[in-house]
């Protein structure tokens, strides 16, 4: 996926994430499309290319978040280091396996944000709330996992034809 595509799907997947989650009154979850975002270029990025679209679809959800910054841009490059090690390790193919494979690196994902918010603040309340939700958050993220997953097929399919188009001009 080329970097200005992921950067509007971001966009675009954490303006519905918002709105979404607004309208369904969720105070201690979230739909986590980032970690959907960045395991997917765990999957099928360059590392460079995933890296640098991964640091930026965490600084996207750090301005959107209101969390210190810095906190999801570093989670976000981290988790996708991560999923690439995994990937070289583990299979991933298909729409079940990407779905486990998203789900996975939100777990962590989330474990790390509420252990990075829980260092980062006075009050050690805020992740003992954060992890409660996490389950919800982790179930919710493996469902839109399943749905974005064609859709970032088709943008990756796209980029590739478009791409090997202008090799062979």
């Amino acid at each position: 996926m080329k970097f200005l595509v992921t950067m509007g799907l971001a966009l675009l997947l954490l303006t519905l994430e918002s709105v979404v989650v607004q309208q369904l009154g969720l105070a201690i979850s979230r739909i986590d499309v980032t970690v959907v975002l960045v395991a997917f270029l765990a999957v099928r990025a360059s590392t460079l290319e995933g890296a640098v679209s991964s640091f930026s679809v965490g600084y996207l959800l750090d301005l959107m978040s209101g969390q210190p910054t810095g906190l999801f841009t570093f989670l976000a490059v981290f988790t996708f280091l991560v999923g690439k090690l995994v990937v070289s390790l583990v299979e991933v193919r298909g729409r079940a396996a990407f779905v486990l494979f998203a789900m996975g690196a939100d777990v962590g994902h989330g474990v790390l944000a509420g252990f990075f918010t829980w260092l980062t603040t006075k009050e050690g309340s805020v992740s003992a709330a954060l992890l409660p939700g996490l389950p919800l958050q982790v179930t919710l993220t493996g469902v839109a996992a399943a749905l974005l997953y064609p859709l970032l097929r088709r943008f990756e399919a796209s980029q590739d034809r478009t791409s090997s188009a202008g090799l062979l001009r």
